[in-house]
């Protein structure tokens, strides 16, 4: 027999307690696993090192390197919402239109392509993936990827541009497949930016925003082993 649960009776587990909407781009503080809608918790760090609903230390310098995108929680909200993801959608929409910019969502297959190495690369249609678009229709990110030294050899293609919901894990995995010949080696790396060291699930858009918003594209990063630290 079927039980029905109402909508309210979820909304402490789904809501951000910042803004007290439900979870947009849900991310979680990785110390407590505490949850809250990405800017709300980005901007509470700007000024704060505490979580915002225990008040516990997250770090004392560097807390926005201990929360991490909580992509289950995230789908979860958007299955148990009507209509909630649609309209977030709308909403990037309208944003990017009042400012006279296409939506990166509604970029046509025709307007794809994959850069590295200083050199665009048409994506045929006819080449594209049938069940999956490999992300690239996501927003995506200009990255240089540079070594900090040491024994690290730079990469022979240092600009990239993939999905902004790529991580630094990602990163370290392309780098260590590309420099070091085995994917397996990629907990060896170290990705900075601006000489901070980068938490490992913070997605290429969290570190855009949070360390290179106002400055000019590419995002620059830089790469080491944990011996040159």
């Amino acid at each position: 027999m079927d039980r029905k649960i109402k909508l309210k009776t979820l909304n402490p587990y789904i809501t951000c307690q910042i803004c007290r909407g439900y979870l947009i781009d849900a991310t979680t503080v990785t110390e407590c696993l505490h949850t809250f809608c990405k800017t709300c918790l980005v901007k509470h760090l700007e000024e704060n090192n505490t979580c915002p609903e225990c008040e516990i230390v997250i770090h004392q310098s560097h807390p926005l390197q201990y929360i991490s995108f909580d992509r289950t929680m995230q789908d979860i909200v958007y299955k148990l919402v009507p209509n909630l993801q649609e309209s977030e959608v709308k909403r990037e929409r309208d944003f990017y239109r009042s400012r006279g910019q296409a939506c990166p969502k509604d970029v046509g297959p025709n307007n794809i392509s994959v850069i590295e190495a200083d050199a665009t690369v048409p994506v045929k249609e006819e080449a594209k993936p049938t069940e999956s678009d490999c992300h690239r229709l996501d927003e995506q990110v200009n990255v240089c990827l540079e070594t900090c030294g040491g024994s690290m050899k730079a990469l022979k293609r240092r600009f990239i541009r993939c999905s902004a919901l790529a991580t630094i894990t990602n990163l370290k995995k392309y780098i260590a497949k590309k420099t070091l010949n085995s994917i397996d080696k990629y907990k060896d790396i170290e990705v900075l930016c601006n000489d901070e060291l980068l938490g490992k699930d913070h997605t290429l858009k969290f570190v855009y925003v949070t360390r290179w918003r106002f400055r000019d594209p590419p995002l620059k990063l830089q790469y080491q082993t944990k011996l040159d630290c």
